[in-house]
């Protein structure tokens, strides 16, 4: 059994910032791509940020500068730092993990419960 547990949403101004983390726990081998989504009521789900097992790093266009997608291996956790946040920013954030639990080469994608950011203006 995974769990991913996310932390960090609420309440900000425009112009402010928010840090979101997702930890990953239960039993299993390995995490590869970690990623950060969001949605908006009645939208398609989209990717926001990507980091490698590797620590390499991408964002979609509208968040670039501004996001800071990051990981702690040791604590199975991803980070999202927003700053300069904007009203349009505000949705549910998804984290996603993309896990090995053996030797064999199924990886599972595994998603955090979402968290609220919004922003006002």
């Amino acid at each position: 059994q995974v769990q991913l547990v996310e932390s960090g949403g609420g309440l900000v101004q425009a112009g402010g910032s928010l840090r979101l983390s997702c930890a990953a726990s239960g039993n299993f081998l390995s995490i590869y791509d970690m990623s950060w989504h969001r949605q908006a009521p009645g939208e398609r789900r989209e990717l926001v940020a990507t980091i490698t097992s590797a620590d390499m790093t991408n964002y979609r266009d509208s968040v670039k500068g501004r996001f800071t997608i990051s990981r702690d291996n040791a604590k199975n956790t991803v980070y999202l730092q927003m700053n300069s946040l904007k009203p349009e920013d505000t949705n549910v954030y998804f984290c996603n993990a993309k896990i090995r639990f053996s030797s064999g080469p199924s990886i599972f994608s595994y998603w955090g419960q979402g968290a609220q950011v919004t922003v006002s203006s």
